[in-house]
């Protein structure tokens, strides 16, 4: 990818090219073709221009030429010889202290209307609306920080390698495969203009000898930055530091072995933490009656196939059955289904009477999650095809509506169960 820095040019070659260096620069970085260059340009000028940074060095691709700043247009004051003049502001005294007495009957009269108007619609928006009382919301946990490594290793590393293979050191972290790429990509560059090409395998053999070396200081960088930030960070991200540990390159070197075990009982010990919280939310969500919160909890353990209490299993499964009455929402039913599809729990969910009304949209939900609930399936009139696909949670929504379920406007039948 291209892109922008200043140069300054140092000399002139007799084949036409240029030798510069970067702005600042105390020794030229490399050679660029002189075409390029504006009329009269002499040695010493500085110039942005943009550059393509190859495997073999930088690129030269033309000169960017700035804006011109447009001349500033200046006001001419004229001096004038008439007399300066004050201007004296006189008001209108008020009638009585009250101003005009028929103007504010007018006013008091249109606000007088105004809140009549606006009694009698709001009177009526009450009658329209179902009052229920929702339950008491749950206090959120603050969420978890994703790992932020540092570069110290990485850094001291590639400051020990010469400069002209540290983009190949910078492009080996990503693996032998991205090397493999660019070096056709710009192997494939040079032919085009008719540039001596790169040695393939010369390249590749370099990378995987800088590869070890690389492998190890990421991974100091991102253990050290895990055991800092150890008490608010991600569970995802402290297994993923820990997974990394096992690889061979890692692993074979010194310097990583106390780390990695210190970070593998740290890890123990966070997830056993992490299922006693996760136990706790889901059992204060039951406590206050949001069903539809815990179930979602539910199915999201900390650690994956993680086992269930069977005691708050009961409990969650009669807290769902409940949740499903005939005189609910066809709403209402749709987002209680949706939460507890996922749950560990949802073969204890089995309600005994369909609803009053089933909408379009339960149906079809019905039918999406029947090889999940084929008993809720079947009570509900819906034949789910064998060859139905297991569904899969939807994502959330959208502010602009483009993914996820259509939330229901009646907030009852949301997250307050």
């Amino acid at each position: 990818m291209s892109r922008r820095i200043d140069i300054e040019l140092t000399s002139a070659l007799a084949d036409g090219t240029w030798t510069w260096r970067a702005a600042g620069a105390r020794k030229p970085n490399g050679v660029l073709d002189g075409t390029i260059l504006p009329d009269g340009a002499v040695v010493g000028d500085e110039l942005k221009v943009e550059i393509d940074q190859m495997l073999d060095g930088i690129e030269v691709l033309s000169v960017v030429r700035g804006r011109e700043k447009a001349g500033r247009e200046l006001l001419e004051l004229i001096p004038s010889d008439e007399p300066f003049e004050a201007v004296i502001e006189t008001r209108a005294p008020k009638k009585d202290g009250r101003g005009d007495g028929r103007r504010n009957r007018r006013d008091g009269g249109r606000r007088d209307r105004g809140r009549g108007d606006d009694d009698r619609r709001d009177g009526d928006n009450k009658r329209r609306r179902p009052h229920f009382e929702a339950p008491p919301e749950v206090p959120q946990r603050p969420k978890p920080k994703r790992l932020r490594p540092g570069k110290t290793h990485r850094t001291e590393v590639l400051a020990g390698i010469p400069e002209e293979q540290r983009p190949i050191a910078e492009l080996a972290l990503q693996g032998l495969p991205a090397v493999r790429s660019r070096v056709k990509d710009d192997n494939a560059k040079l032919a085009a203009g008719g540039k001596p090409t790169m040695p393939e395998a010369t390249v590749l053999k370099m990378a995987e000898d800088l590869l070890p070396t690389l492998r190890v200081a990421d991974w100091l960088d991102r253990a050290e930055a895990a055991k800092a930030q150890m008490e608010q960070l991600d569970l995802r991200d402290l297994r993923s530091v820990v997974a990394a540990s096992d690889d061979p390159m890692v692993a074979r070197d010194e310097s990583t072995r106390e780390l990695a075990e210190e970070l593998k009982a740290s890890l123990v010990l966070k997830q056993d933490l992490e299922m006693k919280l996760w136990e706790d939310d889901i059992n204060a969500a039951l406590g206050v009656g949001r069903v539809i919160r815990a179930l979602r909890l539910s199915s999201q353990p900390p650690k994956a196939g993680a086992f269930f209490p069977p005691d708050i299993a009961r409990e969650l499964g009669t807290a769902a059955t409940s949740a499903l009455q005939p005189d609910d929402s066809p709403d209402r039913w749709i987002a209680v289904l949706e939460a507890a599809a996922f749950s560990p729990v949802r073969t204890l969910v089995a309600p005994t009477t369909p609803p009053s009304q089933i909408s379009d949209d339960l149906r079809a939900t019905a039918l999406r999650l029947g090889p999940l609930l084929p008993d809720v399936a079947a009570l509900l009139g819906v034949e789910v095809p064998t060859d139905t696909p297991r569904p899969k949670p939807l994502r959330p929504q959208r502010r602009d509506g483009k993914r996820g379920q259509k939330r229901s406007n009646n907030k009852r039948d949301s997250d307050s169960a």
